[in-house]
C-alpha cells in the first residue's frame, strides 16, 4: 500500500455518520456553526483551520483548509506562514513539556 490516507476518501466524510446519524448530524452542526463567519470572517478561521490541520497532522484536513485558503484568495506564502505558526506552536508546547520532565527528576533525586 503506497498511501494510507487516500485524498478521494476526504469526499467519503458523511460515511462517518452512517451507523450513528443524530450523533454526527450534531457535529456537523456544531462544525459548521464553528466556521460560520462571525467575529472573524471566513478568510480567518480557514487559515486558522490550516495551521490547526497541521498542528494535529491530518492529512485530509489540510487538503480541505489549502483549498478554502486558496479560494479565498490566499496564496503560498499565506498558507507557508501558518504553518510556520502552527509548527513553533507545537514546537514550543514540546519544549515546555521538558519542565515536566525536569520536576520528575528533580522530584525523584531529592
Amino acid at each position: 500500500m503506497s498511501d494510507y490516507y487516500r485524498p478521494e476518501d476526504l469526499d467519503r466524510f458523511p460515511e462517518v455518520g452512517k451507523d450513528k446519524p443524530e450523533l454526527f448530524n450534531k457535529f456537523m452542526e456544531w462544525y459548521m456553526s464553528a466556521l460560520a463567519p462571525g467575529k472573524l470572517g471566513k478568510r480567518e478561521k480557514a487559515l486558522i483551520a490550516l495551521g490547526v490541520a497541521h498542528a494535529v497532522q491530518c492529512p485530509y484536513c489540510i487538503d480541505a483548509y489549502t483549498k478554502a485558503c486558496l479560494e479565498e484568495g490566499m496564496t503560498m506564502e499565506h498558507i507557508t506562514e501558518a504553518v510556520h505558526v502552527a509548527s513553533a506552536i507545537r514546537g514550543g508546547a514540546s519544549l515546555i513539556h521538558g519542565i515536566q520532565a525536569r520536576n520528575c527528576a528533580d522530584k525523584l533525586s531529592m
